[in-house]
């Protein structure tokens, strides 16, 4: 990870429709981990748009749970929205078909499991405000 895993939290929200992931800095004033963040969750959005999903893979491992069915997504098939927050950034996952959606919350309990006391499963309202 380019950032400090101690000085932020990885945020899981599962949805309907896909999911939002956060990562946020645990000190609202500590500006370079909030960039580290925002640049980071910006870069892998553009990637997974691409359908670059290298990092995870990176990461987490190729045999990551949900890994293989978003790399077989088609262009279009997930939409994928970057946002700054004050305090970090997140991408937020829509896709209508049901087999995405599982890949992703599968995906999501995978970077839960493994990212451990760095990450939680929290509900959408956690961070609303976005940065402008």
């Amino acid at each position: 990870m380019p950032f400090n895993l101690e000085q932020t939290l990885h945020i899981f929200s599962k949805t309907k429709t896909g999911g939002v992931q956060q990562v946020i800095s645990k000190d609202a004033s500590n500006k370079h981990q909030i960039n580290l963040t925002q640049d980071h969750l910006s870069k892998i959005a553009e990637d997974f748009k691409q359908g670059d999903f290298s990092d995870p893979e990176k990461i987490h491992g190729k045999d990551m749970p949900g890994l293989k069915a978003l790399q077989r997504a088609k262009a279009g098939e997930i939409l994928m929205q970057y946002r700054k927050l004050l305090n970090g950034a997140e991408i937020v996952y829509i896709t209508d078909k049901a087999d995405l959606v599982d890949a992703i919350h599968q995906w999501f309990d995978a970077q839960l499991n493994d990212h451990a006391r760095h990450a939680t499963m929290h509900h959408r309202m956690h961070n609303q405000k976005t940065k402008k």
